[in-house]
């Protein structure tokens, strides 16, 4: 397996030769996923682009992720975190979990990636989080008391496509007040959370139904897991 080391580049350079890139040519690139997703639509890509600049610029946004409907943000930013636990009327005591395009994006933000991991996320057959120790470079509020943080892959078009252009983490945790049912999808969502943040995404809010939340486990010393999550 090919296990590569994370590099972090610039936003608007190429990931393969460090130069300036178009926007436009941002969303043509010839990795896995994308020959897999094929060409986005172009509102999604507006609508993408508009998410960014708002994230950018430390704001919240409302999105479709390869699960429920989230509540995102800037992973690495601690305001913008926090926000998003106020919206949610959430302890901060609690950790959020944060989307990535792919393990090479995982592996720059723990301090060790186990091995396991790689293989866990490549066989995954449905949305897969799992928690890491020895997490870096995420926003301190984002971890737990035990400096574990919550990372997934996500193989969804439009957040995966996101969290690409982002070049970072991305909070996602559900857009309901804590307690209360999560919604199911876009419709679901209570006007109270939908007026609170920044930006709402456009893209797939006639979806009906969305995949239920992701399995959780926990990778321990020597790579020991733990199911945290069915």
């Amino acid at each position: 397996m090919n296990k590569q080391k994370n590099k972090q580049y610039p936003s608007g350079k190429s990931q393969r030769t460090g130069k300036k890139v178009s926007e436009e040519a941002e969303f043509i690139d010839n990795t896995p996923q994308r020959k897999q997703f094929g060409q986005l639509p172009q509102a999604w890509r507006e609508d993408i682009r508009q998410a960014l600049e708002v994230m950018q610029r430390g704001g919240i946004i409302l999105y479709p992720t390869d699960t429920i409907w989230g509540i995102g943000c800037d992973a690495t930013n601690a305001e913008a975190v926090a926000r998003v636990f106020a919206i949610k009327r959430r302890e901060d005591a609690k950790a959020l979990i944060s989307l990535v395009d792919s393990p090479a994006k995982v592996q720059g933000c723990v301090r060790e990636m186990p091995d396991v991991a790689w293989d866990l996320i490549e066989l995954a057959t449905r949305p897969l989080t799992i928690i890491y120790d020895g997490a870096q470079f995420l926003a301190p509020n984002l971890m737990a008391e035990d400096g574990s943080a919550a990372l997934r892959v996500t193989n969804e078009p439009f957040s995966h496509e996101l969290c690409l252009r982002m070049k970072r983490p991305i909070v996602s945790t559900s857009a309901n007040i804590s307690g209360e049912a999560a919604p199911q999808c876009f419709a679901d969502i209570s006007p109270e959370i939908i007026q609170q943040v920044d930006y709402v995404c456009t893209s797939r809010r006639e979806e009906r139904e969305n995949p239920p939340a992701s399995s959780i486990i926990k990778l321990g010393v020597g790579g020991q897991i733990q199911i945290i999550r069915k």
